[in-house]
């Protein structure tokens, strides 16, 4: 059984996979600070709720937008698997060209979901991940990673927003009744919600003018579902998706 791990800024998503199918997933919130026993604890009691142990988990890799954690998560692997567990970066192979100034300043997680996009769609094409920021990174026609397009993410703004505005209170990000919001509440709604679809749609719009009406667009992330009934430009939204490309680029190292 093999285990990928994705290692967000506010969120890890694992899921274990059998024979190429994912088998289970689960989520929790990311600790920055946790260590390597700490890790092997959480791991443990996850997969226990679906019956998963340690001795049937043969194979592992792990993408981590937290670099501290890296070492922490492989240091575990070792520990408490038995095996080495790759981390995406330098020196693991993608099969992606990357036309990047600086391929190292690339989130593991980006370039793992251009991976997944490519496989699945084809090219060109384009994934928006909606998590701790927004992202859109850019397969070209011939599978190469061109780039992205980086804003904050839609928590990251209305924090901002209650904590610089006193008179603006915290609210839960739910579908807004109406475009023109009613109360104050209704009205950051519709802004969060109208306004980061509006502001997706017109980045994708943007890069189909540039790179051809074809170019399909794939939403994941943990936020996706909540802003993506609203988009008019994607195609497709997949949750899983960066999961999958974990898999993916382990098998294409198994295969180096």
């Amino acid at each position: 059984m093999l285990l990928v791990v994705d290692v967000g800024n506010t969120q890890t998503h694992l899921g274990t996979y059998r024979d190429g199918v994912l088998h289970e997933h689960w989520r929790f919130a990311t600790v920055r600070t946790s260590t390597a026993d700490e890790l092997g604890a959480a791991l443990r009691a996850l997969l226990g709720l679906r019956g998963v142990t340690f001795d049937l988990i043969d194979a592992s890799i792990v993408s981590s937008t937290v670099p501290q954690l890296r070492p922490e998560w492989t240091a575990m692997a070792r520990r408490y698997l038995g095996h080495e567990m790759p981390a995406v970066g330098p020196g693991l192979k993608t099969g992606m060209p990357i036309r990047y100034d600086n391929p190292r300043e690339i989130g593991p997680d980006r370039l793992v979901n251009a991976v997944a996009a490519y496989e699945r769609l084809g090219g060109p094409c384009v994934v928006v991940d909606f998590g701790t920021a927004v992202t859109h990174d850019i397969v070209s026609a011939d599978g190469e990673y061109l780039g992205g397009v980086i804003f904050p993410g839609v928590e990251i703004s209305l924090e901002a927003l209650s904590d610089r505005a006193a008179a603006l209170p915290r609210i839960d990000l739910v579908e807004p009744r109406s475009l023109i919001g009613k109360s104050t509440v209704d009205a950051i709604r519709s802004g969060m919600i109208f306004g980061y679809a509006a502001m997706v749609d017109g980045v994708v719009g943007r890069l189909r003018e540039q790179l051809g009406d074809a170019t399909k667009a794939i939403a994941t992330g943990g936020l996706a579902q909540t802003v993506v009934p609203f988009c008019d430009s994607l195609d497709d939204v997949d949750e899983l998706l960066t999961l999958e490309g974990l898999r993916i680029i382990w098998e294409r190292n198994q295969a180096a």
